[in-house]
């Protein structure tokens, strides 16, 4: 992608941040500076940063499973807090992150805040400091801070060094082109993270989905359609074998959303609301629940080709949510045995449910209360 060129400023040493990028710090803190930037601040302590920093991975870390890194700091702290605070949901809104990481007394958090402005502050600027070579980066800290704010047109400079409180200055000419081209430059910074990401993550599906918090799903016409089955004949869903009734029920992602990022017909069943809540995002057991998924999946499909209301409901459906003439043909085509059908869905989603479990999505079975 290309950044709108400047007559003042050096554009080419900005559109070079993520060269040689081995881990994600360089992104969330750039991402951290410019969502400053549009509030109007242009004095910005370290600690709001990696406040932002660790607010921004939060959701890609616990609630998509994804890895930011082979060794990166910056997942490992999120996986910290998540530790010492279990209760904080992997969805919560980053206002709240942020204010617990501001109030924490936790020494051991502080100090991992701290390590994650030991290098990216600095070197994150590297390609504007192209005199600075090798062992000119094996300075002290505060040595650092000192050369680095000798150079001109840097994006921005650094305040006397007092650890998390220390300060970078933006520079104005910087600021007023970043907020004029502020819709550019977020495509561009998500357009590499999106690279990165996907490198770090080469199975995982939906990376350009998963860049911010879990947004709603618009599931309505599905679960009209299962409304309009539970008409028909009775439909017990498959954890807790309860029948369903028009004012409890739930979409249920078999394999979470949050790993799919999709809504395909084929990996959706309805449940109740606190089941779907209880199950949140883990995986179902996949030898307790498959057959049941597939058994329920059938009865639905003998309904498609039986009841012309049943037909019509589904193929509304499908417009939307069975997007590929493969899946199409193989699951949802005329004259199918049930052997057949379960065979078919099996070829589909268990490599999916496998692949999730790989990445580390948990295991889970309803416990009857």
């Amino acid at each position: 992608m290309q950044l709108p060129y400047s007559e003042e400023l050096n554009i080419e040493y900005l559109g070079r941040l993520f060269d040689n990028t081995s881990e994600c710090y360089k992104f969330f803190w750039f991402k951290a500076i410019v969502s400053n930037i549009k509030k109007d601040k242009l004095e910005i302590p370290y600690e709001d940063l990696v406040d932002e920093m660790i607010a921004d991975a939060w959701y890609m870390v616990t609630e998509y499973y994804l890895n930011l890194g082979p060794k990166d700091t910056l997942e490992a702290i999120v996986n910290l807090i998540k530790g010492k605070y279990p209760l904080i949901k992997s969805s919560e809104d980053k206002s709240k992150i942020i204010k617990l990481l501001r109030e924490t007394d936790d020494k051991e958090i502080k100090s991992k805040k701290r390590t994650l402005t030991y290098n990216v502050p600095y070197r994150i600027q590297a390609p504007f400091l192209k005199d600075m070579k090798g062992k000119d980066w094996n300075l002290g800290e505060g040595k650092l801070v000192d050369r680095i704010n000798q150079e001109r047109r840097l994006m921005y400079y650094f305040t006397e060094l007092q650890g998390l409180q220390t300060k970078i200055l933006i520079d104005k000419d910087w600021a007023k082109y970043i907020i004029r081209n502020q819709e550019i430059i977020n495509g561009w910074l998500e357009y590499n993270m999106i690279l990165y990401l996907q490198k770090r993550n080469p199975s995982v599906p939906g990376i350009a989905d998963k860049l911010y918090p879990p947004q709603e799903r618009k599931l309505e016409k599905i679960k009209k359609y299962w409304k309009l089955i539970l008409t028909i004949e009775p439909v017990h869903e498959i954890y807790g074998n309860n029948v369903l009734t028009e004012n409890d029920i739930s979409i249920d992602h078999f394999v979470p959303w949050s790993y799919v990022a999709h809504d395909e017909m084929w990996n959706l069943n309805p449940t109740t609301k606190s089941i779907n809540s209880s199950k949140s995002n883990n995986l179902p057991d996949w030898d307790t629940y498959f057959s049941r998924l597939a058994t329920q999946e059938f009865n639905t499909y003998e309904m498609i080709w039986k009841y012309d209301k049943v037909h019509d409901a589904f193929e509304k459906c499908a417009k939307e949510y069975v997007n590929s003439d493969s899946v199409r043909y193989r699951m949802y085509r005329k004259g199918l045995e049930k052997t057949e059908f379960r065979n078919g869905l099996e070829s589909i989603i268990l490599p999916v449910y496998q692949s999730a479990k790989n990445c580390g999505f948990v295991n889970w079975v309803y416990e009857v209360s």
